[in-house]
């Protein structure tokens, strides 16, 4: 008899199951964004977000000197990213962010849509913390859409703790706007008494 098909409990434990083997192959890097490569990560944020920033506001940034990552992987076999970095690295997520005085503000996080749910958020949010507690920072800070459970989740996952919101902040769909909530992290109580800051990937060579 043929072997039935599975249920959908069953395919989900076994793409998950799928996931974390490819998650623990997987040898990350971190890199500067750079000029290089403004239209991929372009590329990508059109496809992590229904209201996405312009390359204008990418170019601006990196004119203004906005510290910016991206979180890369050689690419495994199976992998079929829709572009390589300039190093010829798979992007897995970035993120944009502005210092002032003794905090970080957050002006962009994404992971790309086909890597989500498989822990490169907190990847990218362990990457900022050491990069703004480097910069002495004591917090950071970030807005995020009222309606964006999943962020939410991974932010109070991780440490911070809203403290406000903007009222329409975000644009939405039909001409509409959303709120943000903002929310903070101290990093202080990451990194308390001067102990080890968060882990993260180290720079790949190109």
């Amino acid at each position: 008899m043929p072997t039935p098909p599975p249920t959908a409990p069953q395919a989900r434990a076994q793409a998950q199951a799928s996931a974390a083997s490819t998650h623990a192959q997987r040898r990350l890097g971190l890199q500067a964004l750079t000029e290089a490569d403004l239209d991929t990560v372009w590329e990508a944020e059109k496809r992590a977000y229904a209201h996405p920033w312009s390359l204008r506001n990418f170019r601006d940034s990196l004119d203004a000197g906005y510290p910016a990552q991206l979180l890369v992987t050689p690419p495994l076999p199976g992998d079929t990213p829709h572009r390589l970095t300039t190093s010829g690295h798979m992007l897995l997520g970035y993120w944009v962010a502005m210092a002032v005085l003794d905090e970080v503000h957050v002006l962009n996080i994404a992971v790309l849509p086909e890597h989500r749910r498989q822990g490169w958020g907190h990847t990218l949010l362990q990457a900022l913390a050491t990069h703004a507690l480097a910069q002495q920072a004591q917090c950071l800070w970030l807005e995020v859409r009222a309606g964006n459970a999943p962020a939410r989740a991974l932010y109070g996952q991780f440490g911070f703790v809203p403290v406000g919101v903007r009222k329409q902040y975000y644009p939405a769909d039909q001409g509409l706007r959303e709120d943000a909530i903002v929310m903070t992290l101290n990093l202080l109580t990451l990194n308390p008494l001067g102990h080890t800051p968060p882990t993260t990937p180290t720079t790949l060579a190109a």
